[in-house]
């Protein structure tokens, strides 16, 4: 489980780690440098899920291991399958991670929700519904190694 106390935010007790794939793990199906061995890392403290359509096909290559679940979509109405997802986990204990407007209902129903922009972008209605916005996906997922980093930005 990872902790954190969030002065004006309040406490994180996290077990699960949702991650969109293209786009957050992912620029054009092929997995961003260095992320595989951070999540290893991060399956120590909490539950790694990561979901999507798998446009590129390639998901399941890259990523199924013991450690991660993977979840393929369906094409029809993402945004309120990735919302379930997190609802059945359990919002409270869980943190969200994307960049796209089909990640918009989970980043706002997750405990926290981040954003990250890298060379997809990120779709306005995401920005508005997360918590925190990154550069990229190692800065984010560094955050639980570096918890004084959430405390910045989100303290109140």
């Amino acid at each position: 489980m990872f902790k954190c106390d969030i002065p004006g935010f309040g406490p994180l007790r996290i077990q699960n780690l949702v991650l969109d794939y293209n786009g957050t793990l992912a620029i054009d199906g092929q997995p961003i440098r260095y992320v595989k061995e951070i999540l290893q890392k991060l399956s120590t403290l909490m539950e790694i899920h990561i979901l999507t359509a798998d446009t590129f096909g390639t998901v399941k290559q890259n990523f199924e291991q013991p450690s991660f679940f993977v979840e393929i979509l369906q094409e029809e109405n993402q945004a309120k399958q990735k919302e379930a997802y997190v609802q059945k986990l359990g919002a409270a204990e869980t943190i969200a991670v994307g960049n796209g407007r089909n990640d918009r209902l989970m980043l706002k129903k997750a405990r926290l929700g981040i954003v990250v922009i890298q060379q997809e972008g990120a779709a306005g209605i995401a920005l508005k519904n997360a918590d925190i916005v990154v550069p990229d996906i190692v800065s984010a997922l560094k955050l639980f190694f570096e918890p004084k980093r959430l405390i910045a930005s989100l303290r109140d």
